[in-house]
């Protein structure tokens, strides 16, 4: 999404992410939440820290620390979320694969594996995800 788009739902985002976030115990948890999902959210090939936080004009570790150290309850933030998604009753679920071609071995789960998106064989993990869908729209969920 771009930045100018972003601006024009900013203050469905504010009140989104207020929700989601309220379960964070600390203020500084809830504002860095906001700026991870503002991150996901910004056009960019890249949606890792370093360059999220380069279009966000943060310092990524901190942005980083929020998502790998930081201690909170996944389900709390999970459940605003979920609430959010399932006020209209989904027509479909659909469960997707995905492969993300990876040189090497060093990255968790790689493996010489058949990869859809490339269409053969090769070095890739696979990232499985389930989203709910109704005529109108479609929210990932896991």
């Amino acid at each position: 999404m771009a930045p100018e788009k972003l601006a024009c739902v900013r203050w469905r985002l504010v009140t989104f992410a207020a929700e989601v976030f309220a379960p964070l115990a600390r203020s500084d948890q809830r504002v860095k939440g906001v700026m991870y999902l503002r991150g996901l959210l910004l056009d960019g090939r890249r949606k890792s820290m370093q360059p999220m936080a380069e279009r966000l004009g943060a310092d990524h570790q901190r942005l980083q620390q929020f998502v790998t150290s930081s201690t909170w309850d996944v389900g709390a933030v999970r459940r605003p979320a979920r609430r959010a998604v399932t006020v209209v009753e989904p027509v479909a679920w659909v469960v997707d694969d995905t492969g993300f071609p990876r040189d090497g071995k060093s990255s968790p789960c790689v493996a010489r594996q058949y990869s859809g998106a490339l269409g053969k064989v090769a070095n890739c993990q696979i990232g499985v995800s389930v989203h709910a869908v109704t005529d109108t729209a479609l929210c990932p969920l896991n």
